[in-house]
This record gives structure tokens, C-alpha cells and sequence, in this order.
């Protein structure tokens, strides 16, 4: 089960308790309770019970000797963990079991954690941005921030502390800054940025630039039928060149997108909408439409942590918890889908609920099949 490399990668957290006081080995409360999320467990109760479950597994692999800690110190160890080192550990570790490919895209998108407020302060509610390998479906790391508007600053931070090279990062329009797209040229990526109304001389720009095609494309749609809708969608990419004004701010900027989208479902009002975005690299319409598609990989690895993992209704907010444990469900849903069995992520934990065999199963895997990708 590589429970040895595991360690390896996560040994050097400290421990923020005193030495002569520690009952329990801070390695097994994190170990015994990764295995608790990837089972399912919501919260520290529900960690302690899985232990308590599956003690003689544990112990065979030589942890918890000394009994099982209630949940109350299992909450207490996990929350005290710097969060800072954990998520470098986290990042180091996918690191050596995940390489990027040339051009993978890379989609980094905000999350709020809807229940971890402090129960004083409603707006303590915690963020966490996170970066996502979108044909992996693996989350690479993530980095919190206190408020959505703060993406700004935290972006950059989690870009320098990933090896993003080759990568093409995709990005919604909040995050459309020079800033940004300056760091993730820095570190040898290519960026896909949104263009939306926060950068105004550049949308007008853009949208200048694709006057023409919008013009024609509005007589040549070519449309798909499916699930009561009926839909079209069609990329145009431009070299920037075609911008009139200066955008040299723009770091490495060489392309400009455009996305025309038509969808009309029955009995609701017909839509047609035009996106934009701009890119640091030389694109061709098909591998901007793959991108722009693969970016909402990140949405939907959201949606499985709401459903499957219980991640708003969350109600842990003390200390460091809520980010922690929000990390150890960021690994156990990576470690879950490498598992090969056809069975939903939900239907994988109940089966590691019910027997150590699948919980073995989705460690290894977790290991082995992201080594591969």
C-alpha cells in the first residue's frame, strides 16, 4: 500500500504538541484519518468510528497500539497541524507522483467552504483555491484565502509553490490580472485567461478584433440536438497582433479567443453569448475549445466534493480543521478516482466502509495509477 512513501512525504510536519504529553503518534491520527475520508467519515466522530471499525487492520499495520484516541483529540491533533506545511506536503507529493504533460491544462478555480465559519463571525468563511489537472482529474494543491476577493493575491502564491511547466492554466475572469499572467509565464507555463468587463480596454479590444467573425459566424451556425436542448458552439482564434493598442503588459500575449455559444431549451428564452480569452500560447481553434472545455473539469470536481463528500455541510470550523480536513479530502478524492473499479467515487467508499481489501485497493492505486499519468 506504500504506506512507507506516504510517510516519507509527510513525516516532516511538526508537532505542535508538547513531547512529554503525546499519547498519540501524530503520523497515525493522519494516516488512520485519510483512510477514515477516502471511507467516507464527514467528520472527527465519524474518523474515530472507522478506526475503531477496522483497529485490527491498523494495528497489523503497526498503528494504534496504544487504543484509539477519542474524537475530540482527533480533532484537536489535525487542527493544530500548520496548514501551510501540510499543503507543502501535499504539493511535494503529488509532485512525485504526478507529472505534467506538454500543454495538460492546469484549471485553478476558487471554493468556499460554506460551513466553516467561526460562529461569531459569518464572514470568517474559509476559500480555498485550488489547482486541478483536468485529463487526470487530480487536484495538484491549494492554498486558502479569506474571502473570494482575495483570489487575486492568493493565485500567484499557489502558482509559485507548483511545478507548473509546460502547462496550459486556465482561469476564470476574476483572475484575468498581469499579475498573474506574468507568474505563470515565470514558471515556464502558458496561460488561457477569461476576458470579461474587469479589464475593459482589453475586452473592447478583443471583442473589436472578432467584429467581423461575429458578423459571420451569426449566418453559419451549425447546431446539436440532445437532452431537450439545442445547442452550438464554435471557436475562433485570432493572433494578437490583430489588437489595435498597446498590450504589452500582457506577458508573452500571442493569442486572442473568441467562444460563440447558442443554446435554446424548450420553453425558455433563446440565448446567444460570446467569450473571450487571451493566451500566451500559439493556439488553434480546436485546441482553445479543448481547453476552455477541459477548464470545467474543476467544476465538477467541486460538485463531487459537495455530493459525495459532504464538503458544504461541513460544520468544522475551529483552528486549523476546516483546512486540513479539506486537504485529506482533496487526497482521498484523488486516490478514489485512480482506483480503476467502474463504481462512483460514492460507491468506492462504502465499499472501503464495509472492508479493508477496497480501502487497500484505493491506496495502492492512488500511488501506482498516478505515477502513471
Amino acid at each position: 500500500m506504500h504506506i512507507d512513501h506516504f510517510k516519507e512525504h509527510f513525516q516532516s510536519i511538526t508537532d505542535q504538541r508538547q513531547g512529554a504529553k503525546v499519547t498519540y503518534c501524530l503520523f497515525e491520527v493522519l494516516f488512520g484519518s485519510l483512510c477514515a475520508v477516502i471511507a467516507g467519515a464527514k467528520g472527527w466522530f465519524d474518523i474515530r468510528e472507522y478506526i475503531l471499525g477496522h483497529h485490527d487492520w491498523f494495528t497489523r499495520n503497526n498503528m494504534f497500539f496504544n487504543d484509539i484516541p477519542a474524537d475530540d483529540t482527533i480533532a484537536r491533533i489535525i487542527s493544530t497541524i500548520e496548514p501551510k506545511q501540510f499543503q507543502e506536503c501535499f504539493i511535494n507529493w503529488m509532485s512525485s507522483v504526478h507529472t505534467l504533460t506538454e500543454g495538460q491544462v492546469v484549471a485553478i478555480d476558487g471554493k468556499t467552504l460554506r460551513g466553516s465559519y467561526n460562529r461569531e463571525n459569518r464572514a470568517s468563511t474559509i476559500h480555498i483555491i485550488s489547482a486541478y489537472a483536468s485529463s487526470n482529474k487530480l487536484v495538484l494543491g491549494q492554498l486558502k484565502t479569506e474571502q473570494k476577493s482575495n483570489e487575486i493575491t492568493a493565485i500567484p502564491e499557489l502558482i509559485k509553490m507548483l511545478d507548473m511547466k509546460g502547462a496550459l492554466v486556465t482561469i476564470d475572469a476574476m483572475a484575468c490580472q498581469t499579475k498573474i499572467a506574468k507568474a505563470i509565464v515565470d514558471k515556464g507555463a502558458d496561460y488561457l485567461l477569461a476576458v470579461k468587463s474587469n479589464q475593459g480596454k482589453l475586452r473592447i479590444a478583443v471583442e473589436k478584433a472578432f467584429a467581423a467573425k461575429r458578423a459571420s459566424v451569426a449566418n453559419n451556425i451549425t447546431f446539436e440536438k440532445g437532452h431537450g436542448r439545442i445547442e452550438s458552439r464554435q471557436c475562433h482564434v485570432f493572433r494578437s497582433d490583430k489588437l489595435e493598442g498597446n498590450f504589452s503588459r500582457w506577458k508573452d500575449l500571442k493569442s486572442i479567443i473568441m467562444v460563440e455559444k447558442f443554446h435554446f431549451i424548450k420553453g425558455k428564452k433563446l440565448d446567444l453569448e460570446y467569450r473571450y480569452y487571451i493566451s500566451s500560447k500559439e493556439l488553434t481553434a480546436e485546441q482553445a475549445a479543448s481547453a476552455i472545455r477541459e477548464h470545467w473539469g474543476i467544476e465538477s470536481m467541486h460538485w463531487v466534493l459537495n455530493v459525495s463528500m459532504n464538503e458544504d455541510a461541513c460544520q468544522i470550523y475551529k483552528a486549523h480543521g476546516a483546512e486540513n480536513l479539506a486537504c485529506l479530502r482533496h487526497m482521498g478524492l484523488n486516490m478514489l478516482r485512480a482506483e480503476p473499479t467502474k463504481l462512483s467515487v460514492v460507491g468506492k467508499q462504502k465499499r472501503c466502509m464495509m472492508n479493508t481489501s477496497m480501502l487497500e485497493a484505493v491506496l495502492s492505486a492512488g500511488f501506482i495509477a498516478m505515477a502513471k499519468n
